[in-house]
């Protein structure tokens, strides 16, 4: 049962991070480091709070459910992984910088105030 709640919540998360993504982009003119650093921002806010939660009396289902599936497939490492190497090779080495340190410092950040907030 745990291996389906991930599933669904995996399935769930990809189809979200790329419809924000899409949305970003599209209708607001986000860069794709930009959409990246908001899906990761976001995702990381949401996983937690649902960390937070799971520590106390949460059902059972929400951590493989939404912190492990959704969240683990809405947040996308590996997207990052490649902008971060592709502004590097392209000699914008001051970018390829702050785009890693507020991925990382931001995700810290708000995955702390998340399960704060709930615990």
């Amino acid at each position: 049962m745990t291996a389906l709640l991930v599933v669904l919540g995996g399935a769930l998360g990809a189809v979200c991070r790329h419809l924000v993504t899409v949305l970003l982009r599209g209708r607001l003119g986000a860069t794709t480091a930009g959409a990246v650093l908001a899906v990761n921002a976001s995702g990381s806010f949401l996983l937690g709070l649902v960390a937070g939660q799971a520590t106390g009396a949460a059902p059972d289902w929400l951590l493989p459910l939404v912190g492990v599936g959704f969240c683990g497939a809405y947040t996308t490492f590996a997207t990052h992984a490649v902008e971060v190497v592709s502004a590097a090779r392209a000699g914008r080495t001051r970018h390829a910088l702050a785009d890693l340190l507020l991925n990382l410092v931001l995700g810290v950040l708000l995955v702390s105030l998340g399960y704060s907030i709930t615990t």
